[in-house]
């Protein structure tokens, strides 16, 4: 690299290496396709490679630009964190983009009530809501291309900052009908001879949940296993499948199907759903409103328990 940097190619490099997509890049910051192209061509030109390779999945970064990448997104965020200590942040004015690390059972919970506070708080801020390997979030939230994590993911390293949400604890759904649970409340023996659902979109922190299955026999008698969580509610509501899966992933499914909630009769322990962010963004003055937000509406620290009557 040789001549002065320019700083204003700083938050093109970070779109382009979050979103692998001229275009998705361009819609996050206001510019139209050909002025992202032509920024492109600066960075390309101000670096000395291609940094970002068209391929069937997109836009890659070069080895060039993995190695750029946690350097400038940590100096972006400098700049960011610089400007937000003089500038009030308003959260409805804002049109900030934020990407957050969630599974499909977390969006379940979370998302419609996160949602409606947006509407009301935050109406032009922006959120896009991604799955990955758990392995991969570490990289992905110190390169910026994740701003928050959601979840139980309790393997990240210490440089990961966290704060604790909610414990949750483990219950099992069956349709309301279904012979086993139905005049008394679920047994050991029953639960152990049903067939059952095995999700996998939960996360690696959940692991323990199928380990103890697997210790109890339970994955001889897995009928099913699937990716995400989405069509579970309806296939045990219409079938004798059994699924086991976090309490409010099944309270929000019974108001939406019809399923019955039961205990879970073998014992594993309750786990902790917290947030996650790179200590990097720790000042940033958005990522700090949506993780104030989120624990306001999810935290069970003792002022919303008071507020909520608990």
């Amino acid at each position: 690299m040789s001549g002065t940097p320019d700083l204003n190619l700083l938050p093109v490099f970070e779109a382009l290496f979050r979103h692998g997509s001229v275009t998705r890049a361009a819609a996050q910051m206001g510019l139209t396709q050909s002025a992202m192209s032509s920024a492109l061509g600066r960075l390309r030109r101000q670096f000395g490679d291609p940094l970002f390779v068209n391929t069937r999945s997109g836009m890659l970064p070069t080895a060039r630009a993995l190695e750029l990448a946690p350097s400038l997104t940590d100096a972006l965020a400098m700049v960011r964190s610089a400007i937000g200590a003089r500038e009030s942040f308003d959260p409805r004015r804002t049109t900030r983009s934020l990407r957050i690390y969630m599974t499909d059972v977390g969006e379940t919970v979370l998302l419609p009530a996160l949602m409606r506070h947006l509407h009301e708080h935050g109406p032009a801020l922006r959120m896009e809501t991604t799955l990955l390997p758990a392995a991969e979030l570490a990289v992905r939230l110190e390169t910026g291309d994740i701003d928050l994590a959601i979840g139980y993911v309790p393997q990240l390293p210490d440089k990961i900052r966290r704060a604790r949400l909610f414990e949750e604890h483990y219950v099992c759904m069956t349709r309301p009908d279904h012979p086993a649970g139905r005049r008394a409340p679920l047994t050991t023996k029953e639960f152990l001879a049903a067939r059952h659902v095995l999700i996998a979109s939960m996360g690696s922190g959940h692991q323990v949940l199928e380990r103890t299955l697997a210790e109890r026999g339970v994955l001889d008698n897995v009928a099913l296993r699937v990716p995400h969580f989405v069509v579970v509610p309806l296939i045990v509501a219409g079938t004798d499948l059994i699924v086991s899966l976090p309490s409010r992933v099944a309270e929000a499914s019974s108001r939406l199907v019809k399923v019955k909630v039961h205990p879970l009769p073998i014992p594993i322990p309750s786990f902790d759903v917290s947030l996650y962010w790179h200590e990097r963004v720790e000042n940033d003055v958005a990522n700090q409103w949506l993780r104030n937000a989120l624990t306001e509406l999810f935290g069970d620290h003792p002022a919303r328990r008071r507020r909520n009557g608990a």
